[in-house]
């Protein structure tokens, strides 16, 4: 109770925590976005292949979304803040040492294991822990606000870090997501407590009434995330979502994130251009992942995905059969930024109400690495198909027509109607 009179803000002091979660998961998105500018940069420096540095990034995004269920169980014992500085710290230092590499191992031991395993606790899993302690209203517009943070991350950032590599090489792009990351581990330690009772609050929204009380720690890492994985297979609902959820990583970080500019490059589009679609994709995403959590906390969650997931295997099949002219490239980044991770907030909605305040933040961490093995899978076959047959367009007519069979498998999805309590 003591440090209680150092926090402004009463309840509202959530936001802050927010806030600096934003600029955490932004961050992170930027570093696994790093390597879709590395992609030609390291052709030209070291001859490795395209195959070779894409199953690198490949790596990293399978355990980017693998490390998540585990995250979210240690998060719950050990508690946010101390997790998430030694993520920014493992990721700062990771990225660091690919400064000194020289054979292609190296690139996947830092690139791929260990940034991987540091960003894999500044993820989606992230957010919804934080926004399940710090909220009892608004979870949807949070969750929205947060999961554009880890799409714009990986998109806005791109011009700019291009243009260091345009200026300085691919060590200037390194050298920028190292110390990105390590700046926040200050931030961190000083702005986000553990949870709102050890600052003597209530969660934003909780009724006045409620006793200020610790978030309950539960069981043993094992029983956590494991025992929360079996109880949830058994279920039509877990494997749905997670369906759709790999779906989502296959359509989006993992093929457009990984390999669009390289797309544009075979087009005779330059790196710091291609760049900028990317950035303009991220503003649009920022508005639409919002949006979408806004349109979560009122309207069925299973329309929302059916529509998004729609849309965005449409853009999918029409961007290759257009001429990659400034018009139809910015037709596609508008439409396809508005749906870039717009999926998550109805996603971890019907999460909750499926799963219940136990087992749905660990669940959804194991949702979402379907998402990350989607994208891991997505990553290495783009680098694949463009080296067995010279082009892009067959991955992208494949990813576009899974988003169109994920719009169906949402409507298949049961709901329960009540939301559960704080978890």
């Amino acid at each position: 109770m003591p440090i209680a009179s150092r926090r402004p803000f009463g309840q509202n002091y959530a936001f802050v925590v927010i806030g600096v979660i934003f600029l955490s998961l932004l961050v992170a998105a930027g570093l696994r976005a790093a390597p879709g500018l590395l992609i030609q940069p390291l052709e030209h420096a070291f001859g490795w292949s395209r195959d070779v540095i894409s199953a690198s990034a490949a790596v990293g995004i399978l355990l980017y979304g693998l490390v998540g269920p585990f995250a979210a169980a240690l998060m719950n014992r050990l508690g946010v803040r101390q997790m998430l500085v030694a993520a920014l710290l493992l990721m700062a230092g990771s990225i660091g040492l690919s400064l000194l590499m020289t054979q292609s191992w190296q690139l996947f031991a830092t690139w791929g294991v260990l940034s991987g395993v540091g960003s894999g606790f500044v993820a989606t899993v992230l957010g919804a822990t934080v926004v399940n302690r710090w909220f009892v209203t608004n979870r949807g517009l949070m969750m929205g606000l947060l999961s554009a943070s880890t799409a714009t991350g990986t998109l806005i950032f791109q011009p700019g870090l291009a243009k260091l590599g345009e200026i300085g090489g691919w060590q200037w792009i390194v050298a920028a997501v190292a110390l990105g990351c390590a700046a926040l581990v200050p931030l961190v330690l000083l702005l986000v407590p553990n949870q709102p009772s050890d600052i003597g609050q209530r969660p934003f929204g909780a009724d006045p009434s409620t006793p200020i009380a610790p978030v309950p720690v539960r069981p043993g890492l094992f029983d956590a995330s494991i025992g929360a994985l079996l109880r949830a297979s058994r279920t039509k609902a877990f494997w749905y979502l997670f369906a759709t959820f790999f779906i989502c990583g296959f359509t989006t970080n993992g093929l457009v994130g990984t390999h669009l500019i390289s797309f544009c490059g075979d087009r005779g589009i330059a790196e710091v251009q291609a760049a900028g679609l990317m950035a303009m994709m991220g503003v649009f995403d920022l508005f639409g992942t919002t949006a979408s959590g806004w349109l979560t906390d009122r309207f069925d969650p299973r329309k929302l995905l059916f529509f998004y997931y729609g849309l965005r295997g449409l853009a999918l099949i029409y961007l290759p059969f257009t001429d990659f002219s400034i018009y139809s490239l910015s037709i596609f980044g508008v439409f396809y930024g508005l749906d870039w991770i717009a999926t998550v907030p109805p996603t971890l909605r019907l999460t909750n109400e499926a799963f219940g305040e136990r087992d749905a933040p660990v669940v959804f961490g194991w949702i979402a690495a379907g998402h990350q093995i989607g994208a891991a899978c997505a990553a290495a076959l783009a680098g694949y198909l463009r080296v067995l047959q010279g082009s892009y367009v067959e991955a992208f007519i494949l990813s576009g027509l899974t988003g169109l069979v994920a719009a169906v498998i949402a409507l298949l999805i049961a709901r329960r109607r009540s939301e559960p309590a704080l978890a």
